[in-house]
């Protein structure tokens, strides 16, 4: 795999980001660079400027672990950035074949296994999904049904999450925090690119986002990754009102490349009341067409 480019483009915009002081470095009168030059990367990291410089020209075959480790260190990767150096190292050399997710199928093609949609709708207190590192939403609960009523409902978000942030309007009143949200779907999405490059449909879906929205392509440059594990998330459900969850994201040892995400609200919280309220609406609304459907039988 030739991610020459790419791992190029995150080595620079990583050393961009670390000023001399931040490195105990001098900073001189002279620099003409906004972050470190690549003989200061190399003196932290012990290695040669000449092998240095070949690293940051996309070539990553072949190089030791400690030395990648070394590069981590003194460009000071955070835990999904050095995930992501990884991942572009095993790629560079080939040996990221067996670490590759086993599915390449689009996620129409894909359906849970009957006790997985058990285990989702038994989770009654929160939305829960199942979804790929495309951010596409392959599973549900009903109360995730619900929760993301207005993506689901546009065929041409294809249930996948970073269409639906950057390609349909409704995305900016979901989200309150619509510019935070975008900077992680972006970084979710580079860095999955980075842990399987050999994803046609994350290729087709990067082209497409990329042509069609400058808020994706400006992201996108950056080359930021991160993990979507923990954290507090809000929104705004046309339904009712603000929400305030937080989220677990959990990797399935059963589906490689998919993951679980549940999201809760704190106890006795207004946000706890409006999941509530959200369920009894998802309820109400599915109770009409199977009263119908035992009618008609």
């Amino acid at each position: 795999m030739d991610n020459r480019e790419e791992v190029r483009e995150f080595l620079t915009s990583r050393r961009a980001k670390i000023t001399p002081g931040r490195a105990g470095l001098p900073s001189g009168s002279r620099r003409r660079v906004p972050g470190l030059r690549r003989s200061e990367v190399a003196a932290l990291a012990d290695v040669s400027v000449e092998y240095y410089a070949k690293l940051e020209r996309g070539n990553l075959a072949g190089v030791s672990p400690a030395v990648l480790e070394s590069v981590a260190r003194a460009l000071e990767l955070d835990d999904a950035e050095r995930a992501h150096l990884l991942h572009l190292a095993q790629a560079a050399d080939g040996s990221d074949a067996l670490t590759r997710p086993r599915r390449r199928t689009p996620a129409r093609q894909w359906t849970p296994h009957r006790s997985l949609q058990w285990t989702l709708d038994a989770i009654t207190a929160g939305p829960a999904i199942v979804g790929n590192g495309r951010t596409d939403i392959l599973a549900a609960n009903p109360l995730a049904r619900a929760f993301y009523a207005d993506l689901l409902a546009h065929p041409d978000n294809q249930r996948n999450l970073a269409r639906f942030q950057f390609l349909d309007p409704v995305s900016r009143r979901f989200y309150p925090d619509w510019d935070r949200f975008a900077d992680m779907a972006v970084a979710i999405l580079r860095r999955e690119a980075g842990r399987d490059p050999h994803d046609k449909g994350l290729h087709d879906l990067v082209g497409e986002l990329s042509t069609r929205s400058e808020d994706f392509r400006t992201r996108w440059g950056a080359h930021d990754v991160r993990r979507h594990g923990t954290g507090i998330k809000r929104f705004r459900h046309p339904a009712v009102g603000d929400l305030t969850l937080a989220y677990e994201s959990l990797e399935l040892a059963s589906e490689p490349g998919l993951t679980m995400t549940v999201y809760t609200a704190e106890p006795g919280s207004p946000s706890e009341e409006g999941l509530r309220l959200l369920a009894s609406l998802a309820a109400t609304e599915d109770a009409g067409p199977a009263a119908a459907r035992h009618r008609a039988g």
